[in-house]
């Protein structure tokens, strides 16, 4: 399934609540100062989210390589359930030194000082992309290194496409010719396209619109605008008309599921869909391009985690080495190869490209992708848009923002 979505809407919540509620207004991790520092070697505890196999043994191999060169000890931990695990440690004052942190977590936990804002200690911050800086940059501080990242784009079924009578001529590149193509797919009897039922897919309509959820200071609600109604009715009017079809609707958990089962000949999903395809639907033969341009030009979506370290630490000086060497661009690479993610430094965009030229359509993204929604205490009102999507095929697209907005202002407003 779709590893940055799906498993951290079944986790979100459960413990960030054990972790706010301790922390909520004043009484958060910052009154007791820093914590006192270690200069000695470093014992350092490392807690990830791991996609498998590959990635944990990837990680503990960089990091027994990063412990006998700088005589320090590292033992990095696969978590059962990262959000839970983590939001307990931080919450009992005995969190790991260094963890995975998902951006849609990250104000909740910088807002109450459980992050160290770290980030530009790390040689050549500025080589990390954009976007991906301004999703880990919490009151102005970046608070920590970007780890890798996935951005959205069009998956076609090409086998799919020659059955419909589709050629390279047909491949949309603005709304108008999506519609266009997916007609014709229609037409001879085909679902045209799988989308994901959730803001981390129909949010790039907004984007292609020039809209987003919230002001780019994160401070004021921004959905009820014209940008994103039109956006959100021309997504309505794909799910009206049979253009579009939710993974409920085609018997499918994600739309990489319904894809992989040939029930619908395009989909937008994350570079993630190719291990699932390879693993689940190994014969689905497919190709990538950029998501259509809206009427403001393209979008996307990213996602992506950083490496966090404890406010709490003692050991931040060796932290942040663990870090760099954990960003550095070999390193990077390194771990591309071994469990298939995008580096986040742009300084190895063009290796990258070259060892994974399927994937030069994700990186490309980054240039005009929009990072999650990275404000504290958002955690319902984003549950409730979610909800107000699902129900857009008979649903009012005006409502779901105003709702949006009024919720965000209320979460924005609160302590």
């Amino acid at each position: 399934m779709a590893p940055r979505t799906l498993t951290r809407a079944a986790v979100a919540g459960l413990a960030a609540v054990a972790l706010l509620g301790s922390a909520a207004c004043g009484s958060g991790f910052d009154d007791s100062g820093d914590a006192a520092q270690s200069s000695g070697p470093a014992s350092l505890q490392i807690l990830i989210g791991s996609s498998g196999e590959a990635e944990t043994k990837a990680v503990q191999d960089a990091a027994a390589k990063w412990a006998s060169s700088s005589g320090n000890t590292a033992t990095v931990t696969p978590a059962q359930d990262l959000t839970q695990q983590l939001g307990q440690s931080l919450a009992g004052g005995t969190p790991p030194d260094v963890f995975y942190v998902d951006a849609a977590r990250f104000a909740d936990y910088a807002s109450v000082g459980a992050l160290e804002p770290y980030g530009d200690k790390i040689s050549n911050s500025g080589d990390f992309y954009e976007s991906l800086r301004t999703t880990f940059t919490y009151d102005g501080k970046l608070y920590c290194a970007p780890k890798d990242f996935s951005t959205l784009a069009l998956q076609i079924n090409t086998d799919l496409w020659a059955k419909a009578g589709l050629t390279d001529a047909d491949v949309p590149t603005t709304w108008d010719q999506l519609t266009a193509t997916a007609q014709k797919i229609k037409a001879k009897g085909q679902v045209p396209l799988a989308l994901g039922d959730t803001r981390d897919r129909i949010g790039a309509f907004l984007v292609q619109n020039g809209g987003w959820l919230l002001s780019k200071d994160g401070k004021q609600p921004t959905a009820d605008t014209p940008e994103n109604l039109a956006a959100l009715q021309y997504v309505k009017s794909l799910l009206t008309s049979g253009l579009a079809k939710y993974p409920k609707q085609l018997d499918a958990g994600w739309s990489g599921e319904a894809f992989g089962k040939g029930k619908a000949v395009m989909t937008i999903e994350g570079n993630w869909i190719k291990g699932a395809l390879q693993n689940d639907f190994p014969n689905v033969k497919y190709k990538v391009v950029a998501l259509p341009a809206g009427p403001k030009g393209q979008g996307t979506l990213s996602f992506t985690q950083c490496w966090g370290i404890a406010a709490k630490s003692k050991y931040k000086d060796q932290a942040i080495t663990f870090v760099e060497a954990m960003t550095s661009g070999e390193q990077q690479m390194s771990f591309a190869k071994a469990f298939g993610v995008m580096p986040s430094r742009q300084s190895v965009r063009d290796q990258y490209t070259s060892a994974f030229p399927a994937d030069k359509v994700f990186v490309d993204g980054a240039a005009y992708a929009q990072g999650p929604v990275n404000t504290p205490k958002m955690d319902s009102v984003l549950k409730d848009l979610d909800t107000g999507l699902q129900g857009l095929t008979n649903g009012d697209p005006k409502t779901v923002l105003q709702n949006f907005d009024k919720n965000a202002k209320a979460a924005l407003g609160g302590s």
